[in-house]
């Protein structure tokens, strides 16, 4: 966990998640704003922890692709772990919601600028719901099922004016 709790990892994940036939250090490098040596280390470390996986040579071979390894992966630990992987996994959490976080915030800052139709649409919403657990795993389930076919990495082909978008969900009990 403590291999992705950093940001520019977590943004090389997302990237190469989109990407069925990968990328190399120096294509993930224009994404994360870093160098290729700088790019090569984190693809490496991904790499160590069996999130990301060479994938198949474009020409001569001298070219190092990288592809995500896991389609889907989702955060943490086994109840009742240790210190180290509680912090591990705090640590990571953290990371992924900062991120999370800024794609919205970097949304509402252009949000102005965006066409009528996007401005209208896109939303932060909350609700509190009143569900057991096994509820709250069916209702998830369900989400997930509404959202398969819309799924980026599964639709090479979206309709005209189609965009990426984030979709966040998030569920947690609160304080009683």
């Amino acid at each position: 966990m403590r291999a992705l709790a950093h940001p520019a990892r977590l943004e090389l994940l997302e990237y190469l998640s989109l990407s069925d036939e990968g990328a190399t250090a120096t294509q993930c490098a224009v994404v994360v704003g870093l160098s290729p040596s700088a790019t090569s280390y984190h693809l490496r470390a991904l790499a160590k922890v069996g999130m990301l996986e060479e994938a198949p040579g474009r020409g001569d071979g001298r070219e190092r692709v990288w592809r995500v390894s896991h389609r889907h992966f989702a955060l943490g630990t086994e109840q009742g772990a240790g210190t180290e992987e509680l912090a591990a996994e705090t640590a990571l959490v953290e990371a992924v919601l900062a991120r999370q976080n800024e794609k919205v915030r970097r949304f509402f800052t252009r949000s102005q600028q965006e066409p009528k139709d996007w401005f209208d649409t896109a939303t932060v919403s909350d609700s509190s719901l009143a569900v057991t657990a096994g509820e709250l795993r069916d209702l998830l389930a369900q989400v997930d099922e509404l959202l398969a076919p819309f799924k980026r990495i599964d639709r090479p082909d979206p309709p005209k004016g189609a965009r990426t978008v984030t979709f966040q969900v998030r569920a947690v009990p609160l304080e009683d």
